[in-house]
């Protein structure tokens, strides 16, 4: 049964039953029926649909925002720019899809040569918890522009998020089918995926859970983009702006509670400015004040499950056993709620868990590096791929940063954020394909080659 807590507390907010089959058969009836009419329906309908989606999420922030923060935890100044977000994100793909989807015309063998982007039809989006309204609506916006209909599996924990998202579309007057959200466990997916009506599927979250989506998706040959773990490298060389790196290294590492895939997860600094900006970065992280997520004088709220807590601690303190150094932080205050200290650890031999998995929580990990070449080696020993931030002013070490990090964004002098107007995702085991910019609506088109003599 889907059941929201509050982590701050760990008071059950509501109980949901889930969706029957029945439920799940109409929906997707529903889905199937809207997108034969959406497709056909001009840009500027579409358009139409994402304003005033935009303006009711903007109108509706405050409320949103409540929402978020007592179901997953983040810090409520953080619930009301993620709303903001979804709404600039609205507002691009209405302003920018139909030139994004326009006929691309080529040179070719006939006399016209052209690349329409046609939709592909009902799609499945799987949703993670720790950006509830963004996951869903960075997907689901070019989506709808695109021509496509979505369904949302969202994450148990935020089943009021994911109502709240089918509401706001619908009072923006969405047809009916357009968007729909399921409250489903993750065991009934397979079954939604594998029916001949849903076209596709989109999944951020956990390394096992696109795994398994890839894998149904695969045997059904449908089309999967996948955003998955991060493990993000920071690297400090010795021309960074110390100050500004460590300031913006710490909102990396911390925002939202440490719960971040694109969280600077891995802090290589050159050694000539490694005890220097250690210690700039530890004097601000132990300035941190936890708290309730609604006040805002917080500087950090829960984690949003009891999982996450016993999980990250774990962690830590197998890695300190290994031979890593705790610097600072590593466990979990007494009294109610999922609260973790912010935390550092340093001189994590490969051995550690923390060298090669993903810490999902408030814990910043130090490397200490000779020169570019280790801090590219260092970076790229990992599994994932799926953002980072270089601090270094000297153009030519940008440049090297650029062509040998292996990941699918690489940020100078600024953290890693997404953003609707560039392509976002990763590579190895951070995933595939891209959302947002044109890259993103493209992903889950029928890109169909048109020649005419």
């Amino acid at each position: 049964m889907p059941t929201s807590i509050n982590p701050a507390t760990g008071e059950t907010i509501e109980e949901f039953a889930e969706h029957s089959d029945k439920e799940v058969e109409h929906a997707l009836a529903n889905a199937d029926a809207a997108f034969a009419d959406w497709r056909r329906s001009p840009f500027s309908r579409r358009a139409d649909l994402l304003r005033r989606t935009a303006d009711l999420l903007e109108a509706r922030k405050d409320e949103l925002a409540r929402i978020a923060t007592l179901e997953m935890g983040k810090r409520l100044k953080e619930a009301v720019a993620e709303v903001e977000k979804c709404a600039t994100g609205c507002r691009y793909y209405a302003d920018h899809g139909e030139r994004l989807l326009a006929d691309d015309h080529r040179d070719g063998p006939a006399k016209q040569n052209y690349v329409a982007y046609l939709p592909m039809g009902p799609i499945l989006a799987v949703m993670p918890w720790n950006f509830p309204f963004w996951q869903a609506l960075r997907f689901a916006a070019p989506a709808i522009m695109a021509g496509n209909v979505s369904i949302l599996k969202h994450a148990s924990n935020v089943s009021l998020c994911a109502l709240k998202i089918e509401e706001i579309l619908l009072e923006a007057d969405a047809p009916q089918g357009v968007f729909q959200t399921l409250l489903v466990s993750s065991k009934r997916v397979e079954g939604i995926l594998r029916d001949p009506r849903i076209r596709a599927a989109t999944l951020t979250g956990s390394e096992g859970a696109g795994s398994a989506v890839a894998a149904v998706a695969g045997s059904e040959l449908k089309p999967t983009v996948l955003e998955l773990g991060g493990s993000d490298p920071f690297i400090v060389m010795p021309s960074a702006d110390l100050d500004k790196a460590a300031e913006v290294g710490v909102v990396a590492r911390m925002q939202n509670n440490g719960q971040s895939c694109i969280a600077a997860k891995r802090f290589i600094v050159h050694e000539d400015v490694y005890e220097d900006y250690l210690g700039r970065y530890r004097e601000k992280v132990e300035a941190i004040k936890l708290g309730d997520p609604m006040d805002a004088d917080t500087g950090m709220g829960p984690l949003a499950l009891p999982s996450s807590v016993d999980d990250l601690g774990d962690q830590i303190g197998r890695s300190v056993k290994a031979g890593a150094k705790l610097v600072t932080g590593g466990g979990s205050p007494e009294g109610p709620g999922y609260f973790f200290q912010p935390s550092i650890i340093a001189d994590v031999p490969e051995a550690a868990p923390a060298y090669r998995e993903e810490l999902f929580g408030p814990c910043a990990i130090f490397f200490k590096v000779r020169n570019a070449d280790e801090a590219i080696t260092l970076a790229n020993d990992s599994e994932f791929g799926l953002g980072g931030s270089v601090w270094t002013n000297e153009p030519a070490e940008q440049q090297r940063f650029v062509r040998e990090l292996d990941q699918g964004a690489t940020n100078f002098n600024r953290m890693t954020a997404s953003d609707p107007r560039l392509p976002f995702g990763g590579v190895k085991r951070s995933g595939y394909g891209r959302e947002l910019s044109g890259e993103g609506m493209h992903a889950f088109m029928n890109v169909k080659t048109v020649t005419i003599d």
